[in-house]
């Protein structure tokens, strides 16, 4: 499996070669340097964990994970699971960069959704509210949440509360353009968080 951390820049089009324009997320990715390689017989799971990015300041568990690995900062960091036939790939100290993928890939991007605060179930859940006419004071209303039996609110119950800042994974999203120079990576479509967002990106 292929993976790398990025920044999601914003999106912009892409005319092809058949001059038809193609709406792309920009995202900067890596480079990552390997941190850590996990192993079964030692931590009980194969993995790799990489970094990106860099800030000002550093928590003291992460500074001190990070004085192993003769790294200054970093941003973020994340672990990734790998096959034993994998572990081979990767070696401490390395780098990965955006020659792992190339044009026309499909990806995986995982991101965190945009908040939206207190939402009601018509924008939260898509609810059609009740009617507007008739004598219906409250239209946006979700309606009865109880019944007879079991005589409470099941678990589950699509109602009113917090929307947004969600893990969303977005799949098969084709690889448009790649920048070596500027760590710059285009693909189709939309990815779910604001400007400036951390995700990750798998590929197989």
């Amino acid at each position: 499996m292929k993976m790398i951390i990025g920044e999601k820049l914003g999106m912009t089009r892409i005319f092809d070669k058949d001059n038809k324009h193609v709406p792309v997320t920009v995202i900067q990715a890596g480079p990552c340097p390997i941190m850590q390689i996990k192993k079964a017989d030692k931590h009980g799971y194969n993995a790799v964990q990489i970094g990106f990015g860099k800030t000002k300041h550093t928590t003291k568990p992460l500074q001190g994970h990070l004085n192993k690995t003769k790294l200054d900062s970093i941003k973020i960091c994340k672990e990734f699971k790998i096959t034993e036939n994998e572990i081979a790939n990767y070696k401490e100290g390395d780098n990965i960069s955006l020659n792992i993928l190339k044009i026309g890939d499909k990806v995986d991007v995982t991101s965190t959704s945009k908040g939206k605060g207190y939402a009601g179930v018509m924008k939260r859940h898509g609810f059609a509210g009740m009617p507007a006419s008739h004598g219906h004071e409250k239209p946006r209303i979700p309606g009865s949440i109880g019944c007879r039996f079991p005589q409470r609110v099941v678990k589950g119950k699509r109602m009113a509360g917090h929307m947004g800042v969600d893990t969303v994974t977005v799949r098969n999203l084709r690889i448009i353009d790649i920048d070596m120079d500027n760590n710059l990576i285009s693909v189709k479509g939309a990815i779910p968080g604001p400007k400036k967002s951390l995700l990750t990106i798998k590929a197989k």
